[in-house]
């Protein structure tokens, strides 16, 4: 199972969550490429320290939205976004490059992540600028995204995602941020939900319901408070149930059904 954290959003003289630390754990690394936070310096330190790592990177594309931290849409024509994507791409595989490492994947931040679920215009608008940039890059999102299905058909390499420290809906989508209990906070209970997730294919929703989610990796939000403790719990945890934690480079793998 892969670990992915969101890092390197920061901007300015503005930090956000120990990005170094989290880099000692996970084995992917999303990084803000100046859209939705970032800025040259935090690119090219952030580039810098996961090559050194040996962490995968990631660029974490988002909408051009740095007051709202890209959790807000933007109804963006679809080739205007094409053409921010690339924006974004062309310098965070510059940084890369600088760094001695290149971007292994693409995924989407915030509100464009989860706008991608359903919206179609905007999924192909991704989809496109991924295929032209790179079309050996893996794009990263959650099951049943449209935006997946089409980056599928162009000839991606799509991975499945889930979330550590975020509740699920009976439906298997993300509880909204704003309502309460959305972000978990309990180191030992996120763990735990994680060696499911890892072993058995499935989670509990809020409404105690069994959520079947196949992924190739899990997101331990940076942002959330103890981030760096949770990443290391959830880690060890998975590693005694006997999961091996490394980067993605397989295929979706298969587990078994809840009961």
């Amino acid at each position: 199972m892969d670990l992915n954290a969101d890092l390197g959003e920061g901007f300015g003289h503005w930090t956000l969550g120990d990005d170094n630390a989290l880099l000692s754990v996970v084995t992917s690394a999303n990084i803000a490429c100046g859209y939705h936070a970032g800025d040259a310096d935090t690119m090219r330190e952030t580039c810098a320290l996961a090559a050194e790592s040996g962490t995968a990177v990631g660029a974490h594309v988002g909408y051009h939205d740095l007051a709202g931290f890209g959790r807000r849409f933007v109804d963006v024509a679809p080739d205007t976004l094409t053409n921010e994507v690339l924006a974004q791409l062309g310098a965070l595989q510059t940084f890369a490059r600088v760094a001695g490492t290149r971007i292994s994947y693409v995924k989407p931040h915030g509100a464009l992540y989860n706008t991608l679920v359903r919206h179609e215009a905007q999924a192909d608008a991704v989809v496109d600028a991924v295929r032209m940039f790179d079309p050996t890059l893996a794009v990263l999102g959650p099951p049943g995204a449209v935006w997946l299905k089409r980056a599928s058909v162009a000839g991606l390499r799509v991975w499945h995602e889930a979330f550590a420290d975020r509740a699920y809906t009976s439906s298997g989508t993300l509880v909204p941020r704003t309502e309460p209990g959305a972000v978990l906070r309990d180191p030992a209970e996120i763990a735990a939900r994680c060696v499911q997730l890892a072993t058995e294919g499935w989670v509990r929703s809020v409404t105690g319901r069994p959520v079947r989610i196949q992924a190739d990796s899990i997101c331990v939000h940076g942002d959330t408070p103890g981030a760096v403790h949770i990443a290391r719990t959830v880690r060890a945890s998975l590693e005694a149930a006997g999961v091996t934690v490394t980067r993605v480079e397989s295929p979706l793998r298969h587990a078994r059904q809840p009961a």
